[in-house]
């Protein structure tokens, strides 16, 4: 098969869809790949690192689109890519249909066959293609925190781990799973007083065992999450409903109960986000303020970090990719798990949560 990699050009988005290592492994499987000039550029991948492993490079994404049987990118596809997809074509990348009706029907009407990292599932139902990212995430959140609680940056002047004689701040993680772990080890590692809540009683008890003391927990309801943000310098809102929107759990109200220039870092943004004054921002401006209360809500933020995130990415997605590239869409016929990741095809929405939240069902 013809594999395609155009460059990112999402806001401040570094990341590739194809290490030159993960190249090799597509050639070796004897597959070729065209590759967009500089794509590599923000991993420190040069076009002549890509062709010492048996790549094409081409001078324009147009060229990648117009000749690739499978496109493999990192962010979803933006409007002036989305219309140069085809029917018979095989899109792998993360989506987020859920918030994006727009984007979902320029994939509907273009006929691509879509496959998102976001849903594609292993055998314990756990998320694979979502994690590495859910990882890097999770731990940005806090240096997004700290960065932002700084008084030069508009903060409350906070030192997250305080120093001797003086508290520490207090960070708040609205949500148990991968992100929400990272976040807290992350917090817990500068010395905050940090608390997570969520909704599920076993998880709850794995944090617990994990954190050892070091962070505290509580169940998830509207009043225990009021009560926490009440007296946090940092909010890190870390849910997710595979396919859906997420949740909002704090609301424009409940902010008039948080301290004066507070945090809100919404990892949940590229699901719409979780707190009712979420909107997306960019690397460029990251943040913004609603009733004084700091707002962190960047849709790509391991774009900040492209070299670990890219390799994290590529080391999960390769045998999923491979799949797709040896067998085509059979690939999703044989393997259930990676059937859940296709989200649009034959010019509808393929997978049940994401056409719900959409209001396609």
């Amino acid at each position: 098969m013809l594999v395609g990699v155009p460059k990112e050009i999402k806001n401040h988005e570094y990341r590739v869809g194809l290490t030159p290592e993960a190249v090799r492994e597509y050639v070796a499987a004897g597959h070729e790949v065209i590759v967009e000039t500089n794509a590599g550029m923000g991993i420190s991948k040069t076009d002549e690192d890509y062709r010492a492993i048996g790549a094409q490079i081409v001078d324009s994404a147009e060229e990648v689109f117009a000749r690739a049987a499978m496109v493999v990118k990192v962010k979803e596809p933006q409007p002036n890519e989305w219309v140069q997809l085809r029917e018979g074509q095989i899109l792998f990348t993360y989506l987020h249909l859920a918030p994006d009706p727009d984007q979902a029907r320029g994939l509907m009407e273009s006929g691509v066959s879509a496959v998102a990292y976001e849903t594609v599932t292993a055998p314990d139902g756990s998320l694979p293609l979502l994690a590495p990212m859910s990882e890097v995430a999770g731990r940005l959140a806090v240096e997004a925190s700290a960065h932002s609680s700084h008084k030069n940056n508009g903060g409350r002047g906070i030192l997250m781990g305080g120093v001797p004689g003086v508290l520490p701040a207090k960070v708040v993680v609205i949500g148990g799973g991968v992100v929400g772990t990272h976040a807290a080890r992350m917090a817990v590692g500068l010395g905050a007083n940090v608390e997570i809540i969520d909704r599920s009683l076993p998880r709850i008890r794995e944090l617990d065992e994990l954190f050892e003391g070091r962070a505290t927990t509580r169940y998830s309801n509207a009043g225990t999450i009021e009560d926490a943000i009440t007296d946090a310098d940092v909010v890190i809102g870390a849910v997710l409903v595979p396919g859906k929107n997420a949740p909002r759990l704090v609301s424009r109200e409940m902010l008039g109960l948080m301290k004066h220039r507070a945090v809100l870092v919404d990892v949940a943004i590229d699901q719409g986000g979780c707190f009712e004054t979420s909107k997306a921002t960019t690397h460029e401006n990251p943040t913004y303020l609603v009733d004084d209360i700091i707002h962190y809500c960047v849709a790509n933020m391991p774009g900040a970090v492209p070299h670990t995130s890219s390799y994290a990415l590529n080391n999960a997605t390769m045998p999923f990719g491979l799949a797709l590239a040896n067998k085509g869409m059979k690939a999703c016929e044989d393997d259930p798990h990676l059937a859940l990741g296709l989200n649009v095809h034959a010019g509808k929405i393929a997978n049940v949560d994401v056409a719900e939240s959409l209001g396609f069902a």
